[in-house]
């Protein structure tokens, strides 16, 4: 059977969820419910050696890239989870055929989310305060000279039971979205 992305699809229904109505787009991945992939590039030319990455959510307001979520279900190092961040902050433009003709570019601001599925980790497991201690080490080099993204969180949820559950935390995963789009 098909990995399902049950974890991917939760959250991107949760932020489809607060679209309001406007110039807020909200675009997904095959692993959120969406359709394509989501490349964003160095430049404004559309190519393979200018591709950096492709991301899981990202939401732009007004034509320009607000919000980019990344979601991690089975790779949780340290290496992932950075390198993610990095290559998303030396991107700056989206090009994406089902959203515009032209390149969009990234907004003064950009918030950088990252979730990650803790499900499969033992209850002795040192990855809570491992990625607290990734999100201080992130917030400590932001803003990346160049980049626009000067926004991160690093959320830990362990599956998307807990995602629809957790409250407190989906609460204040709530917030950072709405508060990146505002």
């Amino acid at each position: 059977m098909k990995h399902q992305h049950l974890f991917h699809r939760a959250i991107g229904r949760f932020i489809h969820g607060l679209k309001q109505p406007g110039q807020l787009n909200v675009i997904l991945s095959p692993e959120c419910g969406g359709y394509q992939n989501i490349p964003l590039f160095c430049s404004e030319d559309r190519g393979n050696d200018t591709e950096y990455c492709n991301v899981d959510i990202l939401v732009t307001v007004g034509g320009d890239v607000r919000l980019i979520v990344e979601i991690e279900e089975s790779d949780l190092s340290p290496t992932r989870i950075c390198g993610k961040f990095l290559t998303s902050a030396l991107t700056k433009y989206l090009i994406h055929d089902r959203v515009a003709k032209a390149p969009i570019t990234m907004a003064d601001h950009v918030t950088f989310i990252q979730v990650l599925n803790t499900c499969g980790l033992n209850e002795r497991s040192q990855k809570p305060e491992q990625t607290s201690n990734i999100q201080k080490s992130i917030l400590a080099v932001l803003p990346v000279k160049g980049s626009p993204i000067d926004a991160y969180r690093l959320f830990c949820f362990k599956g998307e039971i807990d995602f629809e559950t957790d409250t407190t935390q989906r609460t204040d995963f709530k917030r950072c979205v709405t508060n990146s789009l505002s």
